[in-house]
């Protein structure tokens, strides 16, 4: 596993700027970089995340996979945190009221791989997951 990882740039499509911008800045924490009144930069845990202003479109059919007995929403995107930074966010998110679509729970409790994960949507309907392992070491592990 490389140690030297650079960060991400990851550009999505929000129907409700002004929405999601709060959601990203307020409810998550990240901070706000360069931005106009169609696109917001942000810093999500070290990469920059933009949201795009793009028209809202007729509703898609949402898809899940099956993953450990829940249905995980596909596409989904997210960052893998530190163990205690996970919960510690876990519980600002509670504090929030915020609507999980998979409440954070421990995957794999003892086994290889053992990971806490958390999914929910932004208010533009991107799903995102947060996780994290108990030993990143495992993070690509089989």
């Amino acid at each position: 596993m490389t140690t030297d990882v650079r960060p991400f740039h990851l550009a999505i499509p929000v129907h409700n700027l002004k929405t999601c911008r709060q959601f990203y800045r307020d409810t998550l924490g990240c901070e706000e970089g360069r931005s106009s009144d169609h696109w917001a930069d942000f810093n999500f845990f070290g990469h920059q995340l933009v949201i795009h202003y793009k028209p809202k479109e007729n509703a898609e059919e949402l898809h899940t996979n099956a993953v450990d007995g829940k249905a995980v929403p596909i596409p989904h995107f997210g960052v893998v945190l530190d163990w205690d930074v996970f919960k510690a966010f876990a519980e600002r998110l509670r504090s929030q009221n915020m609507s999980f679509i998979i409440e954070p729970y421990v995957r794999f409790e003892g086994e290889m791989g053992e990971q806490a994960t958390m999914f929910f949507y932004d208010p533009a309907g991107n799903a995102l997951e947060f996780k994290a392992f108990k030993d990143i070491g495992q993070l690509f592990s089989k």
